[in-house]
């Protein structure tokens, strides 16, 4: 296996170390700043509303709704090959932010937007813990 074949996996850092760790738990946690209560996803340093410095954690729902979806029928390597096809959808979660992810618990081709979905785990065999979603 080439270190083409080799499946890209989230590198935790500062910011979201917390973000992974609750996904191990099985728990969908979004960034929440303490200055105007803005709730953000992606984990950042700033808060994209105001710019504040303080971000907090808060447990989201999982609940959300399909804005867009890309159906992949082509691996980008080998390494993913066994996934293939899959629907890589564009969630908007009931607490407003937007995530990007994969389509769990359902043939790819039954994805559609405006689908109401929820967050499921899986665990990767390299130890992360991925957060998809299943039709609700």
């Amino acid at each position: 296996m080439s270190d083409g074949d080799l499946r890209k996996v989230p590198v935790p850092t500062a910011e979201t170390a917390e973000f992974w760790a609750a996904c191990r738990r099985r728990e969908l946690l979004l960034q929440r700043c303490a200055a105007c209560g803005h709730l953000q996803f992606y984990p950042r340093l700033l808060c994209t509303a105001c710019g504040g410095r303080e971000l907090g954690w808060t447990r989201a729902s999982g609940r959300g709704v399909v804005q867009s979806f890309a159906l992949v029928r082509r691996p980008v390597s080998a390494a993913y090959a066994a996934g293939s096809p899959f629907a890589l959808l564009l969630v908007s979660l009931e607490e407003g932010p937007t995530m990007m992810s994969t389509l769990a618990g359902a043939a790819p081709e039954s994805a559609e937007v405006g689908m109401q979905v929820v967050v499921v785990f899986d665990d990767w065999p390299e130890g992360v813990t991925m957060p998809r979603f299943r039709p609700a």
